[in-house]
């Protein structure tokens, strides 16, 4: 049952600090998969595959075939193709205007510096499966790499136990773009994405959620290529006054401790009603789950109810959590928005739940967690982005910045940088 504890009671930071250590045997473990993908390449795949999901595979079966995606195709219901377009094309819409442009400009000495946008080329998005299929996290990393333009957009996610993989993934990739989809999952995909295997090349860059293993091998493969971030279990935290539904708000904490017995579901409230309420309704609407093994673990370990002084107070330690999804379901919430500092995302009133966002209204739903929105920003069209700095300067902007390029370079002990300098500006040049 969801505890509910005083804002002032020691338990506070316990909660909102929540720190998911990492046994050092799983760390070695992930190491010795990512070691053995490098240097064995495929065989060393197919085998932590059938280690690990039970399924064999070769290298004539682990790439998906088009007879597999039009199989898959068959087996959708319209309405759910008619609702993944939907998304698809609010996913878009949003992304697009995240776009940059490459810029330049021209000082009084004709001298030009700019900077100019590039999609990275070759990219990997790790789509989780196992306990449940995310087709809305197919397009969610697969749309905004569309949408910067990248050529190649190479897609991993564990088989079932039988080869197959689930058909709603599967369409999900056929609609969002994907060049290829291979049947691999955990640090073994990751590692294959990062260091190529002799029919997968390299990619520049993987995106995407997973498992610890998954976090884990992202995380060493990084330096080899670019990664997007290092997610950690679903936290969602709702702020709401006394004009909230505790059946909204009971829903909205269920949404996210479903995904996984760490996930983080906390209420702070100013209103001792509201939590007594909102506890009681948790309970009802647990039992109705069919992951409620899941979520029942979540809501006992790891979620929470905080009574707050007022709003004021649950703000402030909102942004101390810096929650992956923060809800004000309160009266007025745009009243208290520019306080909000560290969040995911921002889900104002009574009806933008969390899950509005997961599939349908366009901003992505791979977020920063582990309080790292303090610093990291949900996944967006920048992250397939290459940046390159544009430097063109005359003879004469040159020369009327020489002697201070020089003094800097020889402060630093950097003579030849000077001598680059000076040779320019010589006279006899």
């Amino acid at each position: 049952m969801l505890r509910i504890i005083n804002s002032k009671e020691t338990g506070v930071q316990d909660l909102l600090r929540k720190v998911h250590g990492v046994d050092e045997s799983l760390i070695n473990s992930v190491r010795q998969i990512v070691e053995d993908v490098r240097i064995n390449g495929e065989a060393a795949v197919f085998h932590y595959t059938r280690r690990f999901d039970g399924a064999e595979l070769s290298a004539a079966t682990w790439q998906v075939t088009e007879a597999e995606l039009e199989e898959a195709c068959r087996q959708v219901e319209e309405e759910f193709l008619a609702a993944l377009r939907r998304a698809k094309a609010n996913i878009i819409s949003f992304h697009q205007k995240q776009l940059q442009k490459s810029w330049w400009e021209t000082d009084s000495k004709g001298n030009i510096t700019g900077q100019i946008y590039r999609p990275v080329e070759r990219v990997g998005i790790y789509v989780p499966g196992g306990t449940a299929a995310y087709p809305s996290s197919v397009l969610m990393t697969a749309l905004p790499a569309v949408v910067a333009g990248v050529k190649e957009i190479i897609m991993t996610s564990p088989p079932n136990a039988d080869g197959t993989m689930n058909p709603y993934t599967l369409v999900a990739a056929k609609e969002a773009g994907v060049t290829a989809v291979y049947k691999a999952g955990g640090a073994q995909a990751i590692a294959a994405l990062a260091y190529g295997t002799e029919n997968l090349r390299p990619v520049q860059k993987i995106v995407g959620p997973g498992n610890i293993f998954v976090t884990l091998a992202k995380k060493m493969v990084y330096g080899q290529v670019d990664i997007d971030m290092l997610a950690g279990p679903s936290e969602i935290l709702v702020i709401a006054d006394e004009t909230a539904r505790p059946e909204f708000v009971a829903a909205d904490l269920l949404s996210q401790a479903e995904h996984d017995p760490l996930a983080s579901a906390i209420l702070l409230t100013p209103s001792q009603e509201l939590a007594q309420a909102v506890r009681g309704e948790v309970e009802v609407q647990l039992e109705m789950l069919p992951r409620k093994e899941i979520a029942r673990k979540s809501i006992d370990s790891a979620s929470g109810i905080i009574v707050t002084e007022d709003l004021e107070e649950a703000l402030a330690l909102a942004n101390e959590f810096a929650p992956e999804h923060l809800e004000l379901a309160v009266e007025d919430p745009f009243r208290w928005l520019g306080k909000i500092r560290n969040a995911g995302a921002i889900f104002l009133g009574h009806f933008s739940p969390e899950p509005l966002g997961d599939y349908f209204a366009g901003p992505n739903h791979v977020l920063p967690t582990g309080g790292t929105a303090k610093f990291y920003s949900p996944l967006n069209v920048d992250i397939y982005m290459k940046k390159s700095s544009l430097i063109v300067y005359s003879r004469q902007g040159l020369e009327a910045a020489s002697q201070d390029i020089i003094k800097l370079a020889s402060v630093e002990g950097l003579d030849a940088h000077a001598n680059a300098i000076r040779v320019r500006v010589a006279e006899e040049c």
